[in-house]
């Protein structure tokens, strides 16, 4: 038997003592916990709390999990959004396939527990659009997931959106670029998968009647066509309104959530130039990048927007109130000690893993605009927050989360 684990490996230490040489689904071990927001998976998949973090080991032929490891390492090294691979366990007898394990992704979940559990409406559309960004960044690096789905996803709580990571690349394959061919070959795919997926879901009483699968499915298409497009298409800019379109055509893109790795203007004789944009897939988030310079928060990209638009606001306030310019630097820390920290500081012990520390910020700044509009007049942050942690924070369903604090204390209901 061998491990074969990614550097550096000592979160692995302590999973060396796990029945390996016996099948998954037999495993009888006070670490195994019940994930009750898991997705489906075509392969026997246990779930083990060690050390503070929860890992998802999932069964599947050696040379399959040897090909899904690599995969999920290239992954990272893009920095693109998929669950982080710890290892693989190779070599575990003649009839035991090999396992590989994943951190499972907290304060993540499955379509099937965001539809069964909706906060803040049905989330159909919300889901898509974070399947289908999801799709475009593979395609922009030449990785074809080849088995796009919303099983094959989980999601996680971005201010009132959601943000998709990749949690299986069994069928993936990664080329320098990918053909028409190729993209629209997974993008049919991902519109027969959805389909079928939201049918299940009509089937047991979690999809609004309103929804219909195939248009829906249909609409996943269109989606990724019109995302693409955006993103990749070239254009004849007149020489008199050149400057204007480019620093247009750039704004949409990071408004997208996309950063631009080249800039190309091609003359076009007559017509003009031709601009080319590159999108850059390395480090996507304009946003999230920028919060981090300016704060050291670590965030989703739509939560990174919407404290920045918060700062942005506390900055005017101190301009009115000193009645001087404030520099960028000063309003970001000046932010970040007297509203930010406070707020988080003041979160009830019981009710952190409820929410991460950021989405809960959020929230609370949409429950003071609630409150707000409903008294008449601004009721402030830490009123705001009070009121939160008491009546909204606590009806968080725990199906929706799981850390690996409560991971820890839970056993499984029954085997995999």
């Amino acid at each position: 038997m061998r491990f074969l684990f990614a550097p550096p490996a000592e979160p692995a230490a302590g999973l060396l003592d796990l029945p390996w040489r016996e099948p998954l689904e037999a495993w009888d071990d006070d670490r195994l916990v019940d994930i009750r927001q898991r997705g489906l998976s075509r392969h026997v998949v246990r779930f083990v709390a060690e050390s503070g973090q929860v890992y998802a080991l999932k069964e599947l032929d050696g040379r399959l999990a040897r090909r899904e490891y690599r995969l999920l390492r290239k992954l990272k090294e893009l920095a693109l959004p998929a669950v982080d691979v710890l290892g693989v366990v190779v070599d575990r007898g003649e009839c035991a396939d090999a396992v590989l394990v994943t951190k499972f992704l907290e304060f993540s979940s499955s379509y099937r527990a965001l539809f069964a559990n909706p906060r803040g409406g049905h989330p159909t559309d919300r889901l898509l659009d974070a399947l289908v960004e999801l799709l475009v960044r593979l395609h922009l690096a030449g990785f074809m997931w080849g088995d796009c789905s919303l099983s094959n996803a989980l999601f996680r709580f971005d201010a009132g959106a959601f943000a998709a990571y990749l949690v299986d690349a069994e069928t993936a394959e990664l080329h320098p670029s990918l053909t028409d061919g190729q993209r629209g070959y997974d993008v049919e795919l991902a519109r027969e998968r959805i389909a079928g997926e939201l049918f299940d879901l009509y089937a047991a009483g979690t999809l609004p009647r309103s929804v219909d699968p195939v248009g829906v499915a249909e609409d996943v298409v269109r989606r990724y066509e019109a995302l693409w497009d955006e993103l990749t298409r070239e254009e004849i800019l007149h020489p008199d309104d050149q400057r204007y379109r480019i620093a247009e055509r750039l704004r949409r893109i990071n408004e997208l959530g996309f950063d631009v790795d080249e800039v190309e203007l091609v003359d076009a004789g007559e017509e003009g130039s031709r601009l080319r944009v590159r999108t850059c897939v390395a480090e996507p988030g304009h946003h999230r990048q920028l919060l981090y310079t300016r704060t050291a928060l670590s965030t989703q990209e739509n939560q990174a927007r919407r404290l920045l638009n918060d700062i942005a606001s506390f900055r005017g306030h101190l301009e009115q109130k000193f009645g001087r310019p404030v520099p960028e630097v000063v309003a970001a820390n000046k932010w970040l000690a007297e509203v930010y920290e406070p707020v988080v500081a003041a979160i009830p012990e019981e009710l952190r893993d409820r929410l991460d520390e950021v989405e809960v910020f959020h929230e609370v700044l949409e429950h003071r605009w609630f409150l707000s509009e409903r008294k008449g007049r601004d009721v402030g942050t830490t009123a705001a927050a009070r009121d939160y942690f008491r009546n909204v924070l606590p009806k968080v369903p725990d199906e929706l989360t799981l850390t690996a604090n409560k991971a820890s204390k839970r056993r499984p209901a029954s085997r995999d």
